[in-house]
């Protein structure tokens, strides 16, 4: 399976903890065990509309790191370069539950990972260009210097080799030492990506610019092919410097949990440029996905299968 992936990604993925009742955590006495991670989550959405996909992480050889494993494996994501490490922690999650449709609260508990201890020695690079596309975020590289180190090779490699880069900026303002620090590192990683996928605010903060139009022109200009703007119920507005337009946002009849929405929008793009579909097939793809997401509590249970995609005409 490994010589003939559609897509791989690399990334951190955490046991999440969601509460069964609202109210601050300290009061909660039943989670509901989850998966959890930003990569993770791409790698399942793109898995259940028949893609080949591959992740690659560490986690720890323990109880927690077998139930991600062995539950990302059952969504038919080749986990063959996922290394179970002794001694080494798996990184988890509190959420909490929301009934408004407001960001639920999310407590982390994840430094020191085997993850965030991950090299670019412990990347198979034959593995990883035996791939068609290679999709990343900010979110893993943040997790530590090694892991930002990770993605900088990666990304580099895939281009470099003519492979497609997608990139999300996702951005985790706690996991960087400044704001001008993520600023920089994001958009380094940026200038190495094909796609680039940021939502309207966090390209507000990273370019300085306020107008998407006018942020997706800062990617462009620094080596993007494609950028794809995630405008929440606006839609979304794409443009690969020939060809620019905004797609409508999909109906959401109540929104639950906005965790996972940018995840799904990466499914919905990612896999339709890989089947061919025009840029805006893809954008309205990925506002559909990404509404189905925000509609479910967990961060991939909104995540659709082929057939489902089908009956939706997308």
């Amino acid at each position: 399976m490994s010589e003939c992936l559609d897509v791989v990604t690399l990334g951190e993925a955490m046991v999440m903890l969601v509460a069964d009742r609202t109210g601050p955590l300290e009061q909660v006495d039943v989670f509901h065990k989850r998966t959890a991670g930003a990569e993770t989550n791409v790698a399942i959405g793109l898995a259940r509309l028949g893609l080949r996909v591959g992740w690659g992480s560490r986690l720890g050889q323990d109880s927690m790191g077998r139930y991600l494993l062995a539950s990302i494996q059952g969504e038919g994501v080749d986990c063959s370069r996922v290394a179970l490490v002794a001694g080494a922690r798996t990184g988890m999650l509190f959420k909490g539950r929301v009934e408004d449709g407001s960001d639920p609260l999310v407590e982390y508990h994840r430094a020191g990972s085997a993850a965030s201890r991950m090299t670019p020695a412990d990347v198979d690079r034959d593995w990883l260009l035996g791939a068609r596309h290679l999709h990343a975020t900010g979110v893993f590289a943040a997790v530590s210097a090694d892991s930002f180190q990770v993605s900088l090779q990666t990304m580099s490699q895939m281009r470099a080799a003519g492979r497609t880069v997608s990139f999300d900026p996702n951005l985790r303002p706690s996991l960087w030492a400044s704001v001008d620090a993520m600023r920089a590192g994001i958009n380094q990683l940026a200038a190495l990506a094909d796609w680039v996928l940021p939502g309207l605010e966090e390209g507000r903060l990273l370019t300085g610019e306020q107008q998407p139009e006018a942020i997706a022109r800062f990617y462009l200009d620094r080596g993007a092919r494609l950028v794809v703007i995630k405008l929440g119920p606006e839609g979304a507005y794409y443009d690969d410097g020939t060809a620019q337009g905004y797609v409508p946002a999909s109906p959401v009849e109540q929104v639950i949990d906005t965790v996972g929405a940018g995840d799904g929008f990466a499914v919905g793009v990612i896999s339709a440029l890989l089947e061919g579909e025009d840029m805006r097939r893809a954008a309205a793809r990925g506002a559909w996905i990404g509404a189905r997401a925000v509609q479910v509590r967990g961060d991939t249970e909104g995540l659709p299968t082929r057939a489902i995609l089908q009956q939706a005409g997308l």
